[in-house]
Protein backbone atom coordinates (compact mmCIF):
# COMPACT_ATOMS: atom_id res chain seq x y z
CA UNK A 1 0.00 0.00 0.00
CA UNK A 2 1.03 3.25 -0.37
CA UNK A 3 1.69 5.49 2.25
CA UNK A 4 0.72 9.20 1.23
CA UNK A 5 0.85 11.81 3.18
CA UNK A 6 -1.00 15.54 2.94
CA UNK A 7 -0.20 18.16 5.38
CA UNK A 8 -2.90 19.83 7.06
CA UNK A 9 -1.31 22.81 7.95
CA UNK A 10 2.10 24.36 7.15
CA UNK A 11 3.48 28.40 6.74
CA UNK A 12 4.72 27.72 3.69
CA UNK A 13 5.68 31.90 3.23
CA UNK A 14 7.62 31.82 6.06
CA UNK A 15 10.54 29.36 4.96
CA UNK A 16 12.92 31.18 3.26
CA UNK A 17 13.37 30.60 -0.84
CA UNK A 18 15.82 27.97 -0.23
CA UNK A 19 14.29 26.20 2.30
CA UNK A 20 10.58 26.42 0.53
CA UNK A 21 12.11 25.48 -2.69
CA UNK A 22 13.77 21.83 -1.16
CA UNK A 23 10.57 21.20 0.36
CA UNK A 24 8.72 21.27 -2.89
CA UNK A 25 11.55 19.43 -4.83
CA UNK A 26 11.27 16.76 -2.12
CA UNK A 27 7.64 16.07 -1.57
CA UNK A 28 7.45 13.74 -4.35
CA UNK A 29 10.39 11.27 -2.95
CA UNK A 30 8.90 11.72 0.88
CA UNK A 31 4.90 10.70 -0.48
CA UNK A 32 3.91 14.31 0.29
CA UNK A 33 1.16 15.01 -1.99
CA UNK A 34 -0.32 18.11 -0.81
CA UNK A 35 0.27 21.30 1.72
CA UNK A 36 -2.26 22.96 3.31
CA UNK A 37 -0.59 26.72 3.28
CA UNK A 38 -2.26 28.59 5.77
CA UNK A 39 -1.78 32.40 5.95
CA UNK A 40 -0.50 35.26 8.69
CA UNK A 41 -2.16 38.27 7.26
CA UNK A 42 -2.95 40.01 3.49
CA UNK A 43 0.21 39.66 2.55
CA UNK A 44 0.65 36.36 3.61
CA UNK A 45 -2.78 35.32 1.92
CA UNK A 46 -1.19 36.80 -1.33
CA UNK A 47 2.02 34.84 -1.20
CA UNK A 48 -0.18 31.59 -1.13
CA UNK A 49 -2.18 32.53 -3.64
CA UNK A 50 0.76 33.09 -5.79
CA UNK A 51 3.01 29.97 -4.41
CA UNK A 52 -0.96 27.76 -5.99
CA UNK A 53 -0.59 29.22 -8.95
CA UNK A 54 2.67 27.79 -9.08
CA UNK A 55 2.62 24.75 -8.13
CA UNK A 56 -1.08 22.69 -7.64
CA UNK A 57 0.03 20.87 -4.80
CA UNK A 58 -0.28 24.09 -2.25
CA UNK A 59 -3.46 24.50 -1.52
CA UNK A 60 -3.73 27.88 -0.02
CA UNK A 61 -6.24 28.99 2.93
CA UNK A 62 -6.45 32.69 3.62
CA UNK A 63 -6.62 34.28 6.91
CA UNK A 64 -5.50 36.46 9.66
CA UNK A 65 -3.24 35.03 12.53
CA UNK A 66 -4.68 35.91 15.78
CA UNK A 67 -1.11 36.01 17.82
CA UNK A 68 -0.37 39.41 16.36
CA UNK A 69 -1.87 42.99 17.22
CA UNK A 70 -5.63 43.63 15.87
CA UNK A 71 -5.56 43.98 12.26
CA UNK A 72 -7.22 47.48 10.71
CA UNK A 73 -10.79 47.37 9.33
CA UNK A 74 -9.09 48.07 5.88
CA UNK A 75 -6.81 44.80 6.16
CA UNK A 76 -9.75 43.18 7.01
CA UNK A 77 -11.78 44.57 3.83
CA UNK A 78 -9.01 43.46 1.83
CA UNK A 79 -8.84 39.63 3.03
CA UNK A 80 -12.71 39.39 2.63
CA UNK A 81 -12.47 40.20 -0.47
CA UNK A 82 -9.58 38.06 -1.72
CA UNK A 83 -11.42 35.64 -0.69
CA UNK A 84 -14.60 36.44 -2.11
CA UNK A 85 -12.24 36.70 -5.13
CA UNK A 86 -11.24 33.46 -5.14
CA UNK A 87 -13.35 31.25 -2.92
CA UNK A 88 -13.93 28.23 -6.14
CA UNK A 89 -9.75 27.75 -5.65
CA UNK A 90 -9.60 28.28 -2.05
CA UNK A 91 -8.69 25.47 0.58
CA UNK A 92 -10.12 26.82 3.27
CA UNK A 93 -10.62 30.24 5.82
CA UNK A 94 -7.33 30.33 7.99
CA UNK A 95 -5.94 30.65 9.99
CA UNK A 96 -7.78 32.48 12.35
CA UNK A 97 -8.75 31.89 16.29
CA UNK A 98 -8.10 33.53 19.39
CA UNK A 99 -4.55 34.95 20.59
CA UNK A 100 -3.86 32.96 23.60
CA UNK A 101 0.08 33.13 23.88
CA UNK A 102 -0.10 37.29 23.55
CA UNK A 103 -2.09 36.99 26.42
CA UNK A 104 0.04 35.23 28.41
CA UNK A 105 2.52 37.96 27.41
CA UNK A 106 0.17 40.34 27.80
CA UNK A 107 -2.21 39.66 30.57
CA UNK A 108 -4.38 42.82 30.17
CA UNK A 109 -4.75 42.28 26.29
CA UNK A 110 -8.57 43.14 25.34
CA UNK A 111 -10.54 39.59 23.78
CA UNK A 112 -13.32 41.69 22.46
CA UNK A 113 -11.73 42.80 18.95
CA UNK A 114 -9.94 39.38 18.90
CA UNK A 115 -13.63 37.73 18.97
CA UNK A 116 -14.57 40.55 16.57
CA UNK A 117 -12.34 39.26 14.02
CA UNK A 118 -12.93 35.59 14.36
CA UNK A 119 -16.52 36.08 14.10
CA UNK A 120 -16.20 37.89 11.01
CA UNK A 121 -14.20 35.37 9.87
CA UNK A 122 -16.73 32.43 11.01
CA UNK A 123 -19.52 34.48 8.84
CA UNK A 124 -17.60 33.99 5.89
CA UNK A 125 -17.23 30.54 6.19
CA UNK A 126 -20.80 30.33 6.47
CA UNK A 127 -21.29 32.54 3.39
CA UNK A 128 -18.65 30.64 1.37
CA UNK A 129 -18.62 26.74 2.78
CA UNK A 130 -15.18 26.63 3.01
CA UNK A 131 -13.46 24.80 5.84
CA UNK A 132 -12.14 27.25 8.74
CA UNK A 133 -8.97 26.38 10.03
CA UNK A 134 -8.95 27.46 14.01
CA UNK A 135 -5.83 28.53 16.31
CA UNK A 136 -7.77 27.62 19.39
CA UNK A 137 -6.28 26.06 22.49
CA UNK A 138 -6.72 25.44 26.33
CA UNK A 139 -9.68 27.75 27.39
CA UNK A 140 -9.97 29.42 23.92
CA UNK A 141 -11.10 26.75 22.63
CA UNK A 142 -14.65 26.86 24.12
CA UNK A 143 -15.47 30.32 23.11
CA UNK A 144 -14.35 29.31 19.32
CA UNK A 145 -16.69 26.58 19.99
CA UNK A 146 -19.75 28.73 21.27
CA UNK A 147 -18.99 31.12 17.36
CA UNK A 148 -18.72 28.03 15.40
CA UNK A 149 -22.28 26.51 16.62
CA UNK A 150 -23.87 29.98 16.94
CA UNK A 151 -23.52 29.83 13.19
CA UNK A 152 -24.26 26.44 12.49
CA UNK A 153 -20.38 25.89 11.32
CA UNK A 154 -19.92 22.68 10.97
CA UNK A 155 -16.71 21.82 9.08
CA UNK A 156 -13.81 23.32 11.25
CA UNK A 157 -9.96 22.47 11.95
CA UNK A 158 -8.19 23.07 15.11
CA UNK A 159 -5.52 22.20 14.59
CA UNK A 160 -2.36 21.05 16.63
CA UNK A 161 -4.94 21.01 19.75
CA UNK A 162 -4.35 21.53 22.85
CA UNK A 163 -6.94 21.58 26.09
CA UNK A 164 -8.98 19.87 28.41
CA UNK A 165 -10.67 16.19 27.47
CA UNK A 166 -14.34 17.82 28.15
CA UNK A 167 -13.56 20.68 25.14
CA UNK A 168 -11.98 18.05 23.04
CA UNK A 169 -15.98 15.74 23.87
CA UNK A 170 -17.16 18.95 22.17
CA UNK A 171 -15.45 19.57 19.39
CA UNK A 172 -15.41 15.79 18.33
CA UNK A 173 -19.14 15.76 19.33
CA UNK A 174 -19.65 18.38 16.88
CA UNK A 175 -17.95 16.44 13.88
CA UNK A 176 -14.75 19.03 14.04
CA UNK A 177 -11.18 17.88 12.66
CA UNK A 178 -8.21 17.84 14.88
CA UNK A 179 -5.05 17.75 13.66
CA UNK A 180 -1.31 16.95 15.58
CA UNK A 181 2.26 17.78 14.81
CA UNK A 182 5.66 15.51 15.03
CA UNK A 183 5.15 16.74 18.52
CA UNK A 184 3.07 13.97 19.08
CA UNK A 185 6.33 11.61 19.46
CA UNK A 186 7.20 13.07 22.62
CA UNK A 187 4.42 15.29 24.28
CA UNK A 188 1.95 13.34 26.40
CA UNK A 189 -1.21 15.55 26.00
CA UNK A 190 -0.81 15.15 22.17
CA UNK A 191 -0.37 11.75 23.01
CA UNK A 192 -4.04 11.77 24.96
CA UNK A 193 -5.78 13.72 21.93
CA UNK A 194 -4.89 11.15 19.22
CA UNK A 195 -5.90 8.37 21.73
CA UNK A 196 -9.43 10.04 22.11
CA UNK A 197 -9.79 11.60 18.47
CA UNK A 198 -10.93 8.86 16.33
CA UNK A 199 -9.01 8.15 13.12
CA UNK A 200 -12.24 9.77 11.36
CA UNK A 201 -11.46 13.18 12.86
CA UNK A 202 -7.82 13.12 12.74
CA UNK A 203 -5.16 14.75 10.78
CA UNK A 204 -1.41 15.01 10.94
CA UNK A 205 0.21 18.68 10.52
CA UNK A 206 3.97 20.32 10.53
CA UNK A 207 2.62 23.71 11.69
CA UNK A 208 6.36 24.64 9.85
CA UNK A 209 8.72 25.85 10.04
CA UNK A 210 7.90 25.51 13.45
CA UNK A 211 10.63 23.92 15.07
CA UNK A 212 10.40 20.26 17.37
CA UNK A 213 12.36 18.86 19.90
CA UNK A 214 14.44 15.61 20.33
CA UNK A 215 14.95 13.31 17.01
CA UNK A 216 13.77 16.53 15.22
CA UNK A 217 15.98 18.92 17.56
CA UNK A 218 18.45 21.09 14.91
CA UNK A 219 16.20 20.15 12.18
CA UNK A 220 14.35 22.28 9.70
CA UNK A 221 10.50 21.71 9.67
CA UNK A 222 10.26 19.35 6.94
CA UNK A 223 6.94 17.94 5.59
CA UNK A 224 8.26 14.22 6.01
CA UNK A 225 8.34 14.17 9.61
CA UNK A 226 4.76 13.55 9.30
CA UNK A 227 5.57 9.84 8.44
CA UNK A 228 7.31 9.60 11.86
CA UNK A 229 3.79 11.21 13.43
CA UNK A 230 1.44 8.62 11.83
CA UNK A 231 4.13 5.76 12.97
CA UNK A 232 3.41 7.01 16.23
CA UNK A 233 -0.29 7.46 16.03
CA UNK A 234 -0.75 3.44 14.89
CA UNK A 235 1.17 2.69 17.82
CA UNK A 236 -0.70 4.60 20.30
CA UNK A 237 -3.98 3.41 18.96
CA UNK A 238 -2.34 -0.11 18.66
CA UNK A 239 -3.37 -0.60 14.88
CA UNK A 240 -2.12 -1.36 11.47
CA UNK A 241 0.12 1.40 10.21
CA UNK A 242 -1.31 0.59 6.09
CA UNK A 243 -4.77 1.47 8.35
CA UNK A 244 -3.56 4.76 9.87
CA UNK A 245 -2.26 6.02 6.87
CA UNK A 246 -5.11 5.05 4.72
CA UNK A 247 -7.27 6.42 6.33
CA UNK A 248 -5.51 9.92 7.48
CA UNK A 249 -5.00 10.41 4.47
CA UNK A 250 -8.50 9.87 3.02
CA UNK A 251 -9.85 12.01 5.53
CA UNK A 252 -7.58 14.59 4.90
CA UNK A 253 -8.26 14.72 1.03
CA UNK A 254 -11.97 14.54 1.85
CA UNK A 255 -12.21 17.31 4.52
CA UNK A 256 -10.26 20.11 2.37
CA UNK A 257 -11.50 19.01 -0.68
CA UNK A 258 -8.02 18.02 -2.35
CA UNK A 259 -8.56 16.97 -6.50
CA UNK A 260 -12.28 18.02 -6.64
CA UNK A 261 -13.57 20.59 -8.36
CA UNK A 262 -13.07 23.71 -5.61
CA UNK A 263 -9.81 23.24 -6.00
CA UNK A 264 -9.28 24.56 -10.15
CA UNK A 265 -9.80 27.82 -9.93
CA UNK A 266 -8.02 31.31 -8.71
CA UNK A 267 -8.69 34.63 -9.48
CA UNK A 268 -5.86 35.69 -11.59
CA UNK A 269 -4.88 39.11 -10.02
CA UNK A 270 -5.36 39.02 -5.89
CA UNK A 271 -6.14 42.41 -4.56
CA UNK A 272 -4.00 43.61 -1.75
CA UNK A 273 -0.30 44.24 -0.72
CA UNK A 274 1.24 41.23 -1.52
Amino acid sequence: MNRRVIDAHIHLDMYNDDERALILKELEGHSVDALVAVSNDLASSCRQLEFARIDSRIKPAIGWHPEQNVPGEEEIQAILKLIDENQHGLTAIGEVGLPYYLRQEKPKLKLAAYVEVLETFIRKAAHTKLPIVLHAVYEDAEVVCDLLEAHSITHAHFHWFKGEDAVLQRILANGYMVSVTPEVLYREKIQRVVEQTPLSQLMVETDGPWPFEERFSGHMTHPSMMHDSIQKIADIKRMNEDEVYQSIYETTKEFYWIDKKRNISLSDKPSGNG
